[in-house]
């Protein structure tokens, strides 16, 4: 059974029902609009039980490629999917996070139900492709057309700004990107492959190693975001209804760190050596930098923007260590910060859609009305900081492990970021939710109700397991990992 194609068109079936349901009847008839929200949940339940069957079947063992599928598709290319131990995982977390997006819509989302449904299935699947394509024509594909969906997901649902901001969003990334499609057709016409283990395989020359690196480093330092690159991003999240910032943090900023462990370190090894100094003074200066900025915010959701961007500079930093240590403490990290920042949305999302503003003024004393939700956002809130016990701790004293090896003073530097995350994040839980109501706007406010209980429980279960037990990641990763610094060590004569 081709899994992964099923897995990636799965959310297809749904856009064809719910496509159905409006050729058939009326988009804003109250019984299509249910029968849509039902037929989009079921459907990413469905994509999620695939996935779990997907992690189910995968041989932790082998470092190569499994459930490889290859078909003729047009020319010399072929249709090839197949994942890893280092993109197995993406798949499952972007089809958990979705129907808690779906869920989290229920009521918020009161105009064209219908297409907000659509654009997000059809994310679904464009996200997954790119963690299951092998070829790099496909996946350059299903990258760049997962621009779309978004694009008209923070455009048409979003905030007053909402147009400014997705033609940032739309601007920024794409530029990017049109380096790397010319990266991609130099690499095919040398090569003569678009297949991607055939590329990680062959010898480019250093120097054309500089110029495709470079390249590939625009697109997705921008996704990922770095600094200086990261200005769209929190713009992106304010604008963005409640779903999109989590899929945007939750799952399109793992594309940027993904695509550095499948191609520029495989591909592009002497390269990545000669730009590791680079990468990790950018680096740092995320964690340092964008902490600061966060505590400065007065809107939530643009700090907890900011300190997406402030974690993802561990990530690099850890990848770019080409240490195995590293880049094990990257991949938690980006699965850790994927669950706790798409809990942090929601949890802004939660008082947002009781009170129409995000200022951080007009709260405090919620947990006198409150308290499950105090307690559900101190948990994410933790998380957040990197406290022993939760998933956050465990990828950010990896990649400082690993990096330490490296250049003692960036570890060092970084470091100061997990004093500065406790600085901002915990000041904004005290100004939020502890003191005494003054706002007497807020003297009504209600606490979760069951569709919201439903919502965080599997993201608490899954902040606190991986945080107790994060072996259970590492037996999946470490096999691809490991084949992974071995190469890129051999390559740089390490």
């Amino acid at each position: 059974m081709p899994i992964l194609s099923l897995i990636t068109y799965a959310p297809l079936i749904g856009v064809a029902a719910i496509l159905a349901l409006r050729f058939f009847g009326k988009a804003e008839d109250p019984g299509t609009i249910r029968a849509s929200k039902w037929i989009a949940l079921v459907t990413t339940l469905a994509t999620l039980a695939l996935s779990v069957l997907l992690v189910v079947q995968f041989n932790p063992n082998e470092t190569g490629f499994q459930f490889v599928e290859e078909v003729p598709w047009f020319g010399d290319f072929n249709y090839r999917m197949g994942v890893d131990g280092i993109s197995v995982l993406f798949v499952l977390l972007t089809a958990f996070l979705m129907p808690l997006c779906i869920a989290a819509s229920w009521e918020s989302i009161t105009k064209r139900v219908l297409e907000y449904l659509i654009a997000f299935l059809i994310l679904e699947s464009l996200v997954i492709g790119v963690f299951c394509a092998l070829d790099i024509i496909l996946f350059y594909i299903f990258f760049e057309f997962g621009l779309i969906p978004m694009f008209l997901i923070i455009g048409i649902w979003g905030g007053q700004r909402r147009v400014y901001a997705a033609f940032k969003f739309f601007l920024y990334t794409l530029l990017g990107s049109v380096l790397m499609l010319a990266a991609i057709l130099t690499m095919i016409g040398i090569s003569h492959t678009s297949s991607i283990p055939e590329l990680m395989h062959y010898h480019f020359s250093a120097g054309l190693q500089t110029w495709l690196w470079l390249a590939f480093f625009a697109s997705f330092a921008v996704k990922m975001p770095m600094w200086p690159v990261h200005t769209w991003l929190p713009d992106a999240h304010v604008e963005a209804p409640t779903a999109g910032s989590v899929i945007l943090a939750g799952i399109l900023l793992k594309l940027g760190g993904y695509g550095f462990m499948r191609f520029s370190l495989p591909m592009f090894p002497q390269a990545s050596q000669l730009f590791t100094p680079l990468v990790f003074a950018l680096s740092v200066i995320a964690i340092v930098y964008t902490s600061l900025v966060a505590f400065r915010q007065v809107d939530i959701k643009k700090l907890i923007a900011y300190s997406s961007v402030a974690h993802m500079g561990f990530v690099t930093m850890g990848i770019f260590s080409g240490t195995a240590t590293g880049e094990q403490g990257a991949l938690f990290q980006m699965l850790s910060h994927g669950v706790i920042s798409g809990a942090l949305f929601l949890c802004v999302g939660v008082v947002y859609d009781r009170m129409h503003t995000r200022e951080i003024a007009f709260y405090g004393g919620l947990v006198n009305r409150m308290p499950w939700y105090a307690a559900t956002f101190m948990l994410f809130t933790m998380g957040n900081v990197g406290l022993p016990g939760t998933s956050g701790f465990v990828g950010e004293i990896l990649t400082m492990t690993g990096t330490y090896h490296i250049s003692t003073w960036t570890a060092l530097v970084a470091a100061t970021g997990v004093i500065f995350s406790a600085m901002y994040a915990l000041t904004l839980y005290r100004r939020v939710v502890f003191g005494t109501i003054t706002n007497p706007k807020l003297e009504g406010i209600t606490d979760l109700d069951w569709r919201e209980v439903a919502i965080f429980a599997p993201l608490i279960a899954s902040t606190l397991v991986l945080g107790v037990q994060p072996g259970a990641i590492f037996n999946l990763t470490q096999a691809s990992v490991d084949h992974l610094v071995a190469a890129y060590q051999a390559a740089i004569g390490g």
